[in-house]
């Protein structure tokens, strides 16, 4: 296992995984990052399980060649569909945004009822149910599917005062409103950006469960337990994309905040292959 002196790897399809970078920058400022998004092939909701399984593999296998000693797949489209088969057989540990993002809405919730909105791919995987079911059995889980979301923040159309994301959000929402949930999670680490907008149309009752901050606080607390965790307030962040490095300096700032600025390399990930431990042993 790789050292604390080693960088903490997170892979998203796109951009939405900087929000994740954000949370990981604010709490474990000693961290160096490595981050990787997949812009050439975004978004990965709308595929097959197994494309995005082969894609999952290719990104990790990029974090693992620049020795990072824990991953974090900031994108619940792949947190919903990587086996657990190929996840366990990591050589470094591997988080996704699902399992704690539950853990703080079971927290959250007065009522037990519990809205999820994501990508299609992370709503038809039913993950955030059975996470959420394993924590609380009795919630009244409604889940909803916005496949429009992604496109349009990696589009830049996330403003508050952004009409046609606001009347696409209308429409989604009309499920999650109607069950009368008191917590929201968004399902999908692209979603923060329109928080102020889901936060608006779903009323100042209604908990917003941000995934890539809980993945931020759990990657915190294992870190510490292992004696991994890297003091200081030096860490770096690098960044990879897929395509243009010029899409990434235009919206990276929205995505990270005060937290902006580092170069931005592009990479070719087709060729990583993941080589699992069993299969090294071969």
């Amino acid at each position: 296992m790789a050292g604390n002196g080693a960088p903490i790897g997170v892979f998203d399809s796109g951009l939405g995984g900087l929000t994740t970078v954000r949370e990981l920058r604010r709490l474990l400022p000693g961290e160096d990052i490595v981050y990787f998004g997949d812009t050439g092939r975004v978004p990965y909701g709308t595929r097959g399980v197994e494309t995005i399984v082969e894609y999952a593999k290719q990104d990790i296998a990029f974090l693992l060649s620049q020795n990072v000693k824990y991953v974090i797949a900031a994108c619940g489209t792949v947190s919903s569909t990587l086996p657990e088969s190929i996840t366990d057989r990591l050589p470094v540990p591997y988080l996704g945004v699902v399992p704690s993002a539950a853990r703080a809405a079971a927290a959250a919730t007065r009522t037990g009822r519990i809205g999820v909105i994501g990508t299609p791919a992370t709503i038809h995987s039913r993950s955030y149910e059975k996470a959420l079911r394993a924590l609380a059995p009795q919630a009244q889980i409604t889940a909803t599917p916005c496949p429009l979301f992604v496109p349009l923040v990696e589009n830049g159309y996330f403003g508050r005062d952004n009409q046609v994301t606001r009347l696409v959000a209308q429409d989604y929402l009309k499920e999650v409103k109607a069950a009368g949930v008191d917590t929201l999670i968004l399902g999908c680490t692209h979603y923060p950006l329109i928080a102020p907008i889901l936060g608006d149309l779903m009323g100042p009752d209604v908990t917003l469960i941000d995934p890539g901050r809980e993945a931020a606080r759990t990657a915190r607390t294992w870190l510490e337990e292992q004696g991994l965790l890297r003091d200081g307030q030096s860490g770096e962040a690098h960044y990879f994309v897929s395509d243009s490095t010029d899409s990434f300096r235009q919206l990276a700032g929205w995505f990270l905040g005060e937290y902006a600025g580092g170069e931005v390399r592009r990479i070719r990930v087709d060729d990583c292959r993941l080589e699992l431990e069993e299969e090294a042993r071969a």
